[in-house]
């Protein structure tokens, strides 16, 4: 089970300088983000123009090999490559901390106890390594898609192994809580295993769904609300990337698709006969199971999404509206628990959901509509 730790403290145990291999959309992010809190950032990518780019945003200096001497290397590197990277950074940064970021991590660990079996690299440099994977990023890719503040109170899972160095662990978790992100502390194994369901499996479901949009007519996208933005909003990422993630956690994923698989042909065949005896039943049931499996996702404060009421107030598609719109609700004295945007198709009229608690909905409904607004 994952184990939240400890709030940043005003110190941290990061190494200095800290060299980025890999200056993409996370490795760039993280060199913002360390930067900002006045770390020492060198960055290092083979790609000449990724690697501009970065340092002009202002993510770190450009990393002389000769000589550099890193006291931390992260590796954000793809993750067909991740693993040699970090045996390579073992090798010629023998008195660094070196972790990865990419997101599966049993099968880079294996790589490097594999380099320690071959004699390509010792024993005790395997203890300086650790896994690590930040759950955050954007659909967008590449250095310049990069944010300081990407990582601000996202899960940051650290996967420690029974040999991993005290101070490569404690390097590792600072590192997180200075870019703002929560550490959680979880076995390699647990991690692939959890990822494929929580992050993996989305990814397959969207992406699928979303090829079958390819050859309807532009007509039937018109009607498409929230529901369909909500469910394909990931399958814009890249295919490259999730080409390696697929293939290197596959063992956990399997067992998901197969479950999933067998849920179609249960509906497929009840949708053949949806008179038959039994079969709203059958349907009934598979949309309470996705209810049950909804409501345990955490909300705000990790508590149930479904623990907040929903209201959902008609705005003018000008400027200032929304503003104007949470500025009555804070006047009421409503906190807003969260909120998102659709909008109507076929009208300049905005939908904003506001979440609030269930005992202020009442109110808060009686005092829009008293102040002008439509609530629906």
């Amino acid at each position: 089970m994952a184990e939240a730790t400890e709030e940043v403290s005003q110190r941290h145990a990061i190494a200095e300088p800290v060299l980025i291999r890999g200056t993409g959309l996370l490795g760039t992010s993280i060199g913002l983000g360390l930067r900002a809190a006045g770390v020492e950032v060198l960055l290092s990518d083979p790609s000449p123009s990724a690697l501009a780019v970065a340092a002009d945003i202002g993510a770190g200096a450009v990393c002389d090999p000769a000589q550099a001497q890193p006291g931390t290397v992260v590796i954000a590197a793809p993750p067909d490559v991740t693993g040699q990277t970090v045996v390579d950074s073992l090798q010629h940064y023998p008195h660094a901390v070196v972790l990865d970021i990419a997101s599966v991590k049993v099968a880079i660990a294996d790589q490097v106890h594999q380099a320690v079996q071959t004699g390509e690299i010792a024993g005790q440099d395997a203890t300086r390594y650790i896994g690590t994977h930040p759950m955050a990023g954007r659909e967008k890719s590449g250095p310049v898609a990069a944010r300081g503040q990407l990582f601000t109170a996202a899960p940051w899972v650290v996967c420690a192994r029974p040999d991993t160095a005290a101070t490569a662990l404690a390097v590792a978790e600072d590192l997180a809580r200075v870019l703002g992100a929560t550490v959680y502390r979880l076995d390699p194994v647990d991690h692939d295993r959890a990822v494929a369901l929580v992050s993996h499996m989305p990814q397959i479901t969207a992406s699928l769904l979303a090829s079958r949009l390819q050859n309807i007519p532009s007509q039937a996208l018109e009607l498409a609300g929230n529901g369909l933005r909500d469910t394909v909003r990931i399958a814009g990422s890249d295919p490259r990337l999730w080409v390696q993630i697929l293939a290197a956690n596959s063992t956990e994923i399997l067992p998901h698709l197969y479950g999933m698989k067998a849920d179609l042909d249960r509906l497929i065949s009840t949708l053949e006969d949806p008179t038959a005896l039994g079969a709203r039943l059958d349907v009934a049931q598979l949309i309470d199971e996705g209810n049950r499996g909804q409501a345990r996702i955490p909300g705000k404060h990790g508590n149930p999404a479904q623990s907040f009421a929903v209201i959902t107030v008609l705005v003018d598609d000008s400027p200032g509206q929304i503003l104007a719109a949470l500025q009555d609700v804070a006047e009421v004295g409503t906190n807003v628990e969260d909120l998102r945007m659709d909008h109507s198709a076929g009208y300049q009229v905005g939908m904003l959901e506001i979440s609030v608690l269930p005992g202020q909905k009442d109110l808060l409904v009686q005092e829009l509509t008293s102040r002008g607004w439509k609530v629906l």
